[in-house]
């Protein structure tokens, strides 16, 4: 007996059920039932008011067809009966599971409290209920129900599938029907993007063409249709290893099933799911060339015809391995003791430098409103008396304080996004982060305006004309990218934490450059420092213009390019009256800054590493 309690995962499809048990040292085994890996969910009511489950339910269908329920997972609110009498479909699921939890206990020889319920991605929390209640009823712990792609994503990176944080997947699921769904891996697991799902598309069809296609009464009596139906069942499985297979049939002589009629059969409904791949990709809004890979699985993906359909609309498909088992290994975490790679992380905790990126600006913005509300220029006469303000480093010190609290809000958020457990998107929090940052922003930079206007003891308006006008291009702009993280429309590679540092050199050039220009302006005028002072303006506007081009423009040598003939404007235009010219010119700089930003990882595709 192996040691550590074991985990079983259970799932439950529309035709077949599978299941696996796992331990914790990532060792696994499929249960077997009847020495096959998949249990039909199939059930047959007796008379005797007991269920037959599985192969056994099958095997009596013929005879009793009236009490044979081939798809007992029903929607949770429909009813049915069943040789006039009216049956719960929670009964039938529970009396399937209850056969699966049997057969485990018996191969794990000791009771199983850790139980993962595969569903699918598109069913509502209604649904998940009916299956949670279907456990119980079953006599299991509760269950943590997991989501199909999801589970088989668990399964690709258990088998070993390098999976970078950030990159796309599609998942084609074929049983017995069909369900394609779009993932993207982030630091706390996979996100469905989108899912589409279709009970026409699968297996079942097929049987239903295959049975159109070879009898001449498809629709015949109940007994002898549930007798062709497991015939052609298990023809169709056999097709895999064999080209042709001889089928009997119970109304007339035994037929010869081949790969030819079987495509035949097949090819309108794999057309369908490619449509039906095609339709989820575009709803995930990327296309094909963003995924890493399309993976079926499945019974029906073992049909070659499905990858040859989905190469043909332009999909390139992979067969997973073991398709029928891959959704229960995943759910399972079978085969593998941790799933997460701690090489790649979408939204990584802020090292320290991030941190001192969050404080430059918030120390620089105090510095810039404390210099402007301490060096003020007084003239005139004790009656009447004016301040000649520079409006420019209030502006700064406003532009500033927004660029610390995007950073903070925009770190922090992905902070919590790379540490919870929920299924929440990390763009979420990052778009909660930025607008919750972008209002504490506005809120700062209206408080340096009250504040200034009660020193100073002017009227409040010229000072938030000078503080909220010049962020709102920037406020906008974040607002909006906001939107993008929320959405997801596009994830940068690295993180939103990474696409939304603000360069701290542009910081610390533009904030000194400021400083000295009102050094300059403010500073006594001994006859012997005047070249002095005049010289750190000067030097003050070339810092002030470099750090402006640093803002906007990224590769050094166009920053080598523009520095020069920008620097050499901002330094002819330092003194009093082109001071909120200088601010403005940054504030600029700063919402191009955001521009650039959303330029890049909006509107152009995104393709994640391969």
């Amino acid at each position: 007996m192996r040691s550590g309690q074991a985990r079983l995962a259970i799932d439950y499809g529309s035709a077949d059920t599978t299941a696996v048990l796992a331990w914790p040292d990532g060792t696994w085994t499929p249960l077997l039932f009847d020495g096959e890996p998949a249990l039909p969910s199939a059930v047959l009511l007796s008379e005797d008011g007991t269920t037959v489950t599985g192969h056994h339910a099958w095997r009596a269908a013929p005879a009793t067809p009236h009490r044979f329920i081939p798809h007992p997972r029903q929607p949770s609110e429909q009813r049915l009966t069943v040789a006039d009498t009216d049956v719960d479909p929670l009964d039938l699921v529970a009396a399937t599971l209850r056969h699966v939890a049997e057969q485990a206990h018996q191969l794990a020889g000791t009771g199983i409290d850790d139980v993962r319920l595969v569903v699918p991605a598109g069913w509502g929390p209604r649904r998940r209920t009916w299956m949670r209640h279907a456990a119980h009823r079953a006599g299991l712990p509760p269950p943590q129900l997991i989501d199909a792609p999801t589970a088989v994503a668990g399964h690709l990176l258990a088998t070993g599938l390098q999976l970078p944080v950030g990159a796309y997947i599609a998942v084609c699921d074929v049983g017995a029907t069909a369900e394609v769904s779009v993932l993207r891996r982030g630091p706390a697991g996979f996100e469905v993007l989108a899912t589409l799902a279709d009970p026409t598309a699968g297996g079942t069809a097929i049987d239903d063409a295959l049975t159109t296609t070879l009898t001449t009464n498809p629709f015949g009596a109940d007994g002898q249709r549930w007798a062709m139906v497991a015939s052609l069942r298990a023809g169709k499985h056999a097709l895999t290893d064999h080209p042709a297979v001889t089928v009997p049939l119970p109304d007339g002589p035994a037929v010869v099933l081949h790969t030819g009629l079987l495509d035949q059969a097949a090819q309108p409904v794999l057309h369908r799911i490619a449509h039906l791949t095609t339709e989820a990709i575009t709803a995930a809004e990327l296309t094909p060339r963003d995924l890493t890979g399309v993976y079926c699985v499945g019974g029906t993906a073992r049909l070659p015809l499905l990858a040859q359909t989905l190469t043909d609309a332009g999909i390139t498909p992979t067969l997973v391995d073991q398709p029928t088992l891959a959704a229960a290994r995943g759910a399972a975490d079978a085969g593998a003791t941790n799933t997460t790679d701690p090489t790649t992380t979408d939204e990584p905790v802020p090292p320290v430098r991030r941190a001192a990126a969050i404080a430059l600006p918030g120390f620089a913005s105090l510095a810039l409103v404390s210099q402007f509300l301490l060096t003020p220029e007084w003239r005139g006469s004790l009656m009447y008396r004016e301040a000649v303000l520079n409006w420019g480093e209030l502006t700064m010190a406003a532009v500033f304080a927004v660029i610390a609290c995007l950073s903070a809000g925009t770190v922090l958020a992905s902070t919590i996004a790379s540490r919870t457990t929920t299924p929440t998107s990390p763009g979420i929090h990052t778009g909660t982060g930025i607008l919750a940052a972008a209002s504490l922003g506005v809120a700062v930079s209206g408080m340096y305006a009250v504040v200034g206007s009660l020193y100073v003891g002017y009227p409040v308006n010229g000072f938030l004309r000078w503080t909220l006008l010049p962020i709102t291009p920037t406020i906008t702009a974040a607002a909006v990218m906001a939107l993008i993280a929320a959405r997801q429309w596009r994830t940068p590679a690295g993180g939103w934490s990474r696409l939304l540092a603000f360069p701290t050199g542009s910081v610390i050039t533009a904030a000194a450059g400021m400083l000295l220009i009102q050094y300059s302006l403010t500073a006594d005028r001994w006859p012997h420092l005047i070249l002095w002072i005049d010289l750190a303006g000067r030097v003050g506007g070339l810092l002030l213009g470099i750090g402006t081009v640093m803002a906007v423009v990224s590769q050094p040598i166009l920053r080598l390019i523009l520095s020069a003939p920008l620097a050499v404007i901002t330094a002819a235009l330092v003194s009093w009256p082109a001071s909120g010219i200088l601010g403005a010119i940054y504030a600029i700089a700063v919402t191009t800054w955001w521009l650039r930003q959303m330029w890049t990882h909006l509107l152009r595709p995104h393709r994640p590493p391969q």
